[in-house]
């Protein structure tokens, strides 16, 4: 790290340097971040060996007191190594990215619709824990409960990075409220994550390849009916990725965001054409239903999350429905990285 940053800021120092501003507005960004990670691991470092010194004396003077208390200081610091750690895991060009979450509920109608919503709670109650700033963008509520579909924006540093280890199936097995006779349901719900655009990437649409629709946004009734057309759904003809926004205030904004929304899925499926090892998405899009699931969330007869590509299981069920994720997203994360 320390031989990058050193050649990074000798490009810096070259006459012709602002010649590309875009490019080396790009340099000096890769510095900062190189930087600020060298400067954690420096730090960690320095940490860890005034732990171990401080430890390695306690023991010798028998100090249970002093050991105490350096074990209480290693817990934050063993969680501040680990979250370095996975973030040096996330070294594609587009982890770095805001990433958009689309939940769509499968077999089972109000059981699944239920589980839908079951998982939007989680995921914003995780994205919450993380310090991510999250924003509806479309939702579809359910016949009886529950929602049908739903698709919101995850604003922060990494999202699209972790995220993106939550694309596939994901299935509960619970004692149905919705059932008289108390009887056993699985249910299934679909996740799909897409690296959202920013300014920086540019994603050529032609207008005469749309077709734009406005139609009127769903209210809860009363004073909530929304009187004019403001929502808007966009069809892109050439692959027929529909997209459509109607939480907005207005028509304009309401397009904007789906126009964005639909960059984010064509940039998704450019970087699965450009290289397939890139994301696994093609793999995980199966039907929503039996032997598909990535993740298999258990309420009864006992409670266990566990996840099949990693094999990691928590029997805190409920603390993982809580939004308690990171320990499968490094998992497979981690997974990810030793494959490659």
């Amino acid at each position: 790290m320390k031989l990058k940053i050193k050649d990074l800021e000798e490009l810096s120092f070259k006459k012709d340097f602002w010649s590309d501003q875009d490019k080396a507005r790009e340099i000096l960004q890769k510095k900062t971040k190189l930087t600020e990670a060298l400067d954690k691991w420096e730090r960690f470092n320095n940490e860890i060996n005034d732990i171990e010194n401080l430890g390695s004396i306690a023991l010798q003077e028998k100090d249970e007191q002093v050991l105490q208390v350096l074990a209480h200081e290693l817990e934050p610091l063993s969680f501040a190594v680990g979250q370095e750690e996975l973030k040096m895991m996330l070294n594609n060009e587009q982890d770095s990215l805001n990433a958009i979450i689309s939940i769509h509920a499968g077999a089972g109608g109000t059981e699944a619709q239920d589980w839908a919503e079951m998982l939007l709670r989680m995921y914003l109650r995780w994205t919450e824990k993380k310090g991510f700033v999250t924003k509806i963008i479309d939702s579809l509520s359910g016949d009886e409960a529950g929602i049908k579909s739903v698709s919101f924006t995850v604003e922060g540093e990494y999202a699209y990075g972790y995220a993106k280890a939550e694309i596939g199936i994901h299935r509960l097995v619970r004692i149905s409220p919705f059932d008289a006779g108390a009887r056993r349901h699985t249910s299934f719900a679909s996740v799909f994550v897409y690296p959202e655009v920013n300014d920086e990437i540019k994603i050529e649409i032609n207008e005469d390849d749309l077709r734009i629709d406005t139609f009127r946004a769903g209210g809860k009734g009363g004073q909530h009916v929304n009187k004019t057309d403001s929502a808007v759904r966009i069809t892109h003809l050439p692959t027929g990725i529909v997209v459509q926004c109607q939480n907005e205030r207005s028509q304009h904004q309401n397009k904007a965001m789906a126009m964005k929304y639909l960059k984010s899925r064509l940039y998704e499926k450019e970087l699965q054409l450009q290289n397939e090892k890139i994301n696994e998405e093609n793999k995980l899009k199966k039907d929503i239903a039996w032997g598909s699931q990535i993740r298999s969330y258990i309420l009864h007869p006992y409670k266990m999350v566990k996840d099949h590509r990693t094999n990691l299981e928590n029997n805190n069920a409920n603390k993982v429905l809580d939004g308690d994720l990171d320990e499968f997203i490094q998992a497979y994360l981690m997974n990810a990285t030793n494959r490659s």
